[in-house]
């Protein structure tokens, strides 16, 4: 599935509907997001279950803003809708292949429970009897 672009109103129900979304946070005006794109695109071609889309910070500022993007480019990826991956920096053509199959593998029943261990360990305290 080639790359598609996101906008604020379509974001939730594209995180919502879909296993895997990958996300590029990129500007028309970014030289590594420009070296970037074409690396995204190819890899999108060989993932049809995957969703890549391309969110450009200059037309979303506050879809950006909501996920503190500083640097661009900068790749998110959500999985059964919850963020799994965020880095900046363009990621060579491998390291991303080897992301998508990795984040494929993810167990989420396990991150579930690592997120509910660390939300009781923040303030959550079991009551004692």
């Amino acid at each position: 599935m080639a790359s598609v672009e996101i906008s604020e109103p379509s974001f939730s129900d594209i995180i919502d509907n879909n296993s895997i979304v990958f996300l590029d946070f990129w500007a028309e005006w970014c030289g590594p997001c420009k070296a970037y794109g074409p690396v995204y695109e190819r890899v999108s071609e060989d993932f049809p279950d995957v969703v890549f889309g391309k969110i450009d910070t200059e037309a979303e500022p506050m879809l950006a803003q909501s996920f503190n993007i500083r640097s661009i480019p900068t790749t998110v990826v959500f999985k059964e809708g919850i963020g799994v991956f965020m880095q900046p920096g363009a990621l060579p053509e491998e390291a991303l292949r080897d992301l998508v199959v990795k984040i494929s593998e993810l167990n989420m029943d396990e991150v579930r429970a690592e997120i509910e261990a660390q939300s009781n360990e923040s303030g959550n305290e079991p009551e004692e009897s």
